[in-house]
């Protein structure tokens, strides 16, 4: 795979471009959770076998509930962002190296995260919980591009490219229940 020149373990736009067929390629209504990530504080990943996931606390314990990122007019927490799903396409390609820190996505699935595929509002069945499919578009923050690199960050927001959602989606608790690894994932419903 090609790299950044004088970077190590940062991978190019070239390697990303060609893989993005590859990417695309993930299933569509079925899949498992490869890996869960437990978030207590800023920086901190822990990767239990199994996670509870709520309506009311989104991951209980993690810090979605008191230092989330995108908050309601009112100041509460906002729901839609208490659980992400990253496709393990896309993490494999910019994690290069196992000295890199872990993006910190609550699941890592085989899944086509396209809007085409998983438009807002498609229901998702995660182990023994439902999650709903936010509007929100998970960008890629300042630390994924200082994690794995400028190309990694363009890539996910090139023209046409926030339609395919290539860091993921951002999804709301709407029926507690629980998740482990190798789980099933599996889409119970699209809008209309």
């Amino acid at each position: 795979m090609l790299r950044s020149e004088g970077k190590v373990g940062m991978v190019t736009i070239e390697a990303l471009m060609a893989a993005l067929p590859q990417v695309l390629a993930a299933p569509k209504d079925a899949t498992f959770a490869r890996q869960l990530t437990f978030r207590a504080g800023y920086n901190q990943r822990q990767h239990p076998d199994r996670l509870r996931l709520t309506v009311g606390q989104g991951v209980p314990g993690e810090r979605w509930l008191t230092a989330p990122w995108s908050r309601l007019p009112d100041g509460r927490p906002d729901p839609s962002i208490q659980v992400s799903i990253l496709p393990t396409r896309a993490h494999d390609l910019v994690r290069t190296h196992p000295d890199q820190p872990h993006p910190g996505d609550t699941i890592l699935a085989d899944l086509d995260t396209s809007e085409a595929n998983l438009p807002q509002g498609t229901l998702l069945r995660a182990g023994t919980a439902t999650l709903r499919v936010s509007s929100l578009f998970n960008d890629g923050c300042v630390k994924w591009k200082v994690r794995y690199g400028q190309a990694a960050k363009d890539w996910i927001t090139l023209p046409g490219h926030p339609l395919l959602r290539l860091r993921g989606i951002l999804c709301a608790v709407v029926e507690d229940g629980e998740i482990a690894v190798e789980d099933p994932i599996t889409v119970l419903s699209r809008p209309g």
